[in-house]
């Protein structure tokens, strides 16, 4: 079997002139071979960016686009791709947007050497170590504390035990910040898990552990991304000094920037997101790293049902895997792209056994919101 076409979908809700917010773009790699299996893949990153990086045509030996150094080539020998990809294309993407779209690219490799095989991809990567996963759910809040808390009582209504909110207008302002954490856990009550996520706004030490501390009557499961991941000497200080957990590492890819956060961070939890990292290749690396550490490992995910479907695919087989993050987005890029998307029920996602990531594509969401760059 071999490669014959990477093709890439670019998926945009709002006009080209218009800011998109998460989940109002997605981007879709299909890796297509010559048995007629095709391989699906994404990244929640840039649509241009990842469409550029996988077709743009050689310009020296180090900069060679993805669809070159794949075309041809045998899709089950995916360990040796990961490699070929991140030496060849080194001058364009050691880090950031190139290995967001190595990532889709590998997703899809994975899916392919599944169906190959006919075993589910958690068999490949060494066996399913639970049949269901438990899930919580995550919001973007809106600005009216109140109005958050009613966000957060309708998410307890669907079955969610454990809620994260983020993103909006929260982490701008101290005392809003305090407003609506507190509106939030007075709605849910004390038994519910609550985890914010300030998306690097307290930016510093100082700040990030006042705020902290300030919090500490709600009872926070864990602080995501307090301050930049790039800022290790203060997610270092933060992990000693604060009650709450601090987790972060969702905008950071490959095994080696995850080495650095991991021993000069010291986080509690660190949070690879599969479709950025560099896909499932190197997530599995991740997830070693974090148990030698003894650093829980919960994957981000706030994209499409690709995304799920690989990240459960992933934590299944993972001997600690036991929490996965699940997208409240109202966009139908998360709720109407993939037709069969696994769905959530009672506090926990089901681990599916059918081979490949089995994932259904809508043509019509496709035809329908596709752009051309």
């Amino acid at each position: 079997m071999i490669i014959t076409d990477v093709e890439v979908l670019c998926l945009r809700i709002p006009d080209r002139d218009k800011t998109c917010v998460w989940g109002e773009d997605a981007v879709i790699v299909r890796v297509h071979t010559d048995e007629g299996i095709v391989g699906i893949g994404e990244s929640d990153t840039s649509p241009m960016m990842v469409k550029a990086f996988i077709e743009t045509p050689n310009s020296n030996l180090a900069c060679f686009g993805l669809r070159e150094l794949l075309v041809g080539e045998n899709p089950l020998e995916i360990q040796k791709l990961w490699d070929k990809m991140y030496d060849d294309s080194s001058y364009m993407g050691r880090r950031g947007g190139g290995i967001h779209a190595m990532s889709a690219v590998d997703i899809a490799l994975w899916d392919i050497a599944s169906q190959h095989y006919g075993v589910p991809i958690h068999t490949l990567l060494g066996g399913k170590y639970r049949e269901k996963i438990k899930a919580y759910g995550t919001f973007i809040p809106e600005d009216d504390p109140e109005t958050c808390g009613k966000q957060a009582v309708a998410m307890v209504e669907k079955g969610f035990r454990a809620i994260k909110f983020g993103g909006g207008s929260f982490g701008l302002n101290a005392d809003h910040d305090v407003a609506v954490v507190k509106a939030v856990r007075q709605a849910v009550g004390p038994d519910i898990e609550l985890m914010i996520d300030m998306v690097s706004r307290w930016r510093t030490y100082g700040n990030a552990l006042a705020m902290s501390r300030r919090l500490e009557p709600f009872n926070l499961v864990w602080i995501e991304e307090p301050v930049p991941s790039d800022n290790l000497d203060s997610y270092a200080r933060l992990t000693s000094a604060a009650t709450q957990k601090i987790s972060g590492g969702e905008i950071l890819t490959t095994r080696y920037e995850f080495r650095d956060f991991i021993e000069q961070g010291k986080p509690d939890i660190v949070q690879p997101d599969i479709t950025r990292c560099g896909g499932i290749s190197e997530m599995k690396k991740i997830g070693e790293m974090a148990d030698l550490a003894g650093i829980q490992l919960v994957p981000h995910g706030f994209s499409t049902g690709i995304l799920l479907s690989a990240t459960v695919q992933f934590l299944a087989a993972s001997r600690f895997g036991d929490l996965i993050e699940y997208s409240l987005s109202d966009s139908p890029l998360f709720t109407d792209l993939v037709t069969n998307r696994i769905v959530f029920e009672d506090g926990y996602v089901t681990v599916p056994d059918t081979p490949g990531l089995g994932v259904n594509l809508s043509d019509d969401i496709i035809e329908r919101y596709r752009v051309n760059f």
